[in-house]
């Protein structure tokens, strides 16, 4: 018994299964791939979900560009397929390191040691620091105590061990921790961020962040803590969200068993209530995941992943999309990322600060607060003197 075909396919042999997507929406996918080169097949696979309303394969998605003749090329692909002469010329190094600005004599500073602010310093930040309300009047000058918590930061020795030409270390402690429970150091910073800011030629709101997480060790003086097992660390983990000059917007503290991903949306939601001006945030693959893409989804924010071209998922490459030096180099300065990975190498040279030492979370933000504060205060000062 034969069946009779259809009109349509009379004539006519077909050849496999029609493509999954479209060749108007393979074309926007290529567009979209051209902006995010080292997105993983998933990724565009939930892009696709949410622009087209398909539900495709990965298989689907990689034929659809190959069509195109775009497919991932990995760092070693990309190694032997360009050569060595794909390097660029090396760019200028910047040097940053101590200069005369840094290295004060003692006479201008109320207790000559060099974590001490200077005149030009306390002028700008006074009115943060000194009671302006009605009272007695303070028995220790307020600039001292303030040199006495930064020598501290700094020289990373215990409460018990200021020497003496401070005023008594629990002065000095209460005045820490009356600070750090009013915010003082939080504006403190954001007095000088402005301040920054308007000196780089930048709005004063920022409009993009950037964010980034530091597993550190802890002593034992006990509080929260938890094991990083990516990074084999046994302490607590700093999450830092800054601007596009490096500048901090926000700051956190957990168990370093907090992934970035869970740590993202109440840090993000800090930002973002701070500063309402922020709608698009650039982050590693740790940020990677349906959590983190939810969150920033939630508070309007464009999430951006930047990814190393040493990793496995590859990278983007094709006759629409050229070839890139920086995707053939094992290791390179990754765009964005960079800023927020300095500060969390500033954050660890004082003493004090390459280990947690306090019990309390807040207490361990107050100190982040802090040194940041004083490294850009130098920098002001240095830029007007």
């Amino acid at each position: 018994m034969s069946v009779e075909k259809p009109e349509e396919f009379k004539g006519s042999r077909r050849s496999g299964r029609r493509p999954a997507l479209s060749e108007e929406q393979a074309r926007q996918l290529v567009e979209h791939v051209s902006n995010n080169r080292q997105a993983t097949t998933r990724e565009l696979c939930e892009w696709v979900k949410e622009t087209f309303g398909v539900t495709v394969s990965t298989t689907g998605v990689r034929n659809a560009l190959k069509r195109h003749g775009i497919d991932k090329r990995r760092a070693s692909q990309d190694l032997n397929a360009a050569g060595e002469d794909v390097a660029s010329a090396p760019e200028a190094k910047k040097c940053y390191g101590y200069a005369d600005h840094h290295r004060m004599t003692g006479a201008e500073t109320a207790t000559g040691y060099p974590s001490s602010v200077t005149d030009a310093e306390w002028a700008m930040v006074e009115h943060l620091f000194t009671n302006q309300g009605r009272g007695r009047k303070p028995s220790y000058d307020r600039r001292v105590l303030l040199d006495a918590i930064l020598y501290v930061v700094r020289g990373g020795v215990s409460w018990r061990m200021l020497p003496k030409e401070f005023p008594p270390w629990q002065n000095v402690y209460a005045t820490f921790r009356r600070w750090s429970r009013d915010g003082v150091f939080v504006q403190y910073y954001d007095v000088l961020r402005e301040m920054m800011r308007e000196r780089a030629g930048r709005p004063v709101e920022p409009t993009a962040g950037i964010m980034d997480a530091q597993s550190t060790r802890t002593s034992p003086q006990g509080g929260v803590k938890g094991y990083d097992g990516g990074k084999k660390v046994k302490g607590r983990k700093r999450h830092l969200l800054v601007d596009t000059l490096g500048l901090l917007l926000a700051v956190a503290v957990t168990a370093a068993n907090v992934s970035d991903r869970n740590a993202m949306g109440p840090l993000l939601a800090v930002g973002k209530t701070k500063y309402p001006s922020l709608n698009k945030m650039y982050v590693d693959s740790g940020y990677s995941g349906a959590k983190a893409s939810a969150a920033a989804k939630e508070l309007g924010v464009d999430l951006r992943l930047i990814r190393r071209p040493s990793q496995r998922h590859g990278s983007w490459s094709g006759p629409e999309l050229p070839f890139t030096p920086e995707m053939s180099q094992p290791f390179s300065v990754l765009p964005k990322r960079w800023v927020v990975e300095r500060n969390n190498a500033w954050n660890e040279r004082p003493r004090r600060m390459n280990r947690d030492h306090d019990r309390l979370l807040s207490v361990s933000e107050a100190w982040i607060w802090l040194l940041q504060g004083h490294m850009l205060h130098r920098r002001l000062s240095a830029g007007a003197a």
